[in-house]
């Protein structure tokens, strides 16, 4: 599956952004699907992760409350709708597909495909 992220930009902190994830492929409901972000100079790491039939989430500690992730299987697209954010959410966000087990969600290496980032800036 190709994937493709949009919707990041500049924002007061405070304020939302929502990013989406248009996926390519007949087979896009097999995938579970993730978002990751990348800080300057750290690592990058996970952010959320959304089950097949959507029926399951999860969340990064420094996210919960604050993001939600949801997909629309009929437009093969995956949202991150980000409230609140903060200065310490810039990053570089990125979404991921995993044809793997939901118990592996955080871990980045079972996302086979990934979309090409976009950028989240919050200024303080």
């Amino acid at each position: 599956v190709q994937l493709q992220a949009s919707g990041g930009g500049l924002v007061q902190a405070g304020g939302s952004l929502r990013l989406s994830c248009a996926a390519s492929g007949r087979t896009y409901n097999r995938y579970v699907m993730g978002w990751f972000r990348q800080a300057p100079g750290k690592e990058r790491e996970f952010v959320a992760a959304l089950s097949r039939n959507g029926g399951s989430t999860d969340y990064a500690d420094s996210v919960k409350g604050r993001f939600t992730i949801s997909r629309d299987n009929a437009k093969n697209t995956v949202f991150l709708q980000m409230n609140s954010l903060k200065p310490e959410d810039t990053a570089v966000y990125y979404c991921a597909a995993s044809i793997s087990i939901w118990g592996l969600r955080g871990r980045e290496a079972v996302y086979s495909s990934w979309g090409q980032g976009t950028q989240v800036t919050v200024s303080s």
